[in-house]
């Protein structure tokens, strides 16, 4: 169990700050960005939760429990070593994925094809939605990165890949399963 009896440490005064494995890293190396990120993601979700009801609700609190989970798996390096570990870091699984999948696929049976592009906004619950998702593809572009020059778990770049097209399928849920979504109309204003 996490104990947090003190808040501020000031062991991060110098810009550094420390891994889940105790190395200490400067506080814009790619990594934090990339863990910093998925706490973003979190946050909005947080957001997103203030304008949502059951059954919508608890699967985004699952998403958040599996965002903190993500930061877990991603603040920890050197996958390589994760045998010799005093106690087993956290990891992301594909049945994680497969999860988000499921609801997906669930949500998607309820909506007609989209015949265009839809721009974010709608109700309250769709656009905080969309700006999920849109953290969400930058997170995963952060982690692509920082997968492209260190070793990190690629169940947890799916997962923030399924996760966009999650808020991007639960948007439309939320704009009155796609009936109330705004639809881009190319060149309107020209």
């Amino acid at each position: 169990m996490v104990v947090l009896s003190k808040i501020y440490t000031k062991t991060g005064d110098s810009g550094e700050t420390a891994l889940g494995n105790g190395s200490r890293v400067a506080k814009h190396s790619q990594r934090v960005e990339a863990y910093g990120t998925v706490d973003e993601v979190n946050a909005t979700v947080g957001m997103a939760r203030l304008h949502s009801t059951d059954p919508m609700d608890a699967q985004l609190a699952a998403i958040q429990n599996d965002l903190f989970d993500l930061g877990a798996d991603l603040c920890r390096p050197d996958m390589d070593k994760d045998s010799d570990a005093e106690y087993p870091p956290l990891r992301m699984t594909e049945a994680q994925v497969e999860r988000l999948e499921a609801e997906i696929d669930a949500m998607n049976a309820e909506l007609t094809p989209l015949r265009s592009f839809i721009l974010p906004g709608g109700s309250a619950l769709a656009a905080h939605l969309h700006l999920s998702r849109t953290v969400a593809r930058r997170a995963e572009r952060l982690s692509v990165e920082l997968g492209s020059i260190e070793a990190i778990n690629p169940a947890g770049t799916k997962y923030l890949n399924r996760l966009s097209d999650w808020f991007f399928v639960a948007s439309r849920i939320a704009n009155n399963n796609g009936n109330d979504d705004v639809l881009w109309v190319p060149g309107a204003n020209r």
